[in-house]
């Protein structure tokens, strides 16, 4: 998958809420974690629940939750990275 630069950048401004420690400094870093961990884009909060649900264990948590999850990082421009860490 291509990561562009507004995934990337919401990544590495939350990485720690996933991960103890930073585990990506620079944009390329990001990138090559990502690409290794097969991290998702999701284009809606729709698709982002559609696959959290398909895909993770959500049972018993709403929506609301569901979106806040460490795994789920909101890009800010409608779309969603899902790191399954």
């Amino acid at each position: 998958m291509t990561y562009d630069e507004e995934a990337l950048q919401a990544f590495l401004d939350n990485q720690e809420k996933l991960f103890d420690e930073p585990v990506a400094e620079t944009l390329e870093e990001a990138d090559e974690f990502l690409d290794d961990c097969c991290a998702v884009i999701q284009d809606s909060k729709k698709d982002t629940l559609s696959y959290m649900k398909d895909n993770l264990d959500c049972e018993g948590m709403d929506d609301d939750e569901i979106l806040e999850s460490a795994e789920v990082f909101d890009i800010g421009d409608g779309r969603y990275l899902i790191v399954e860490g």
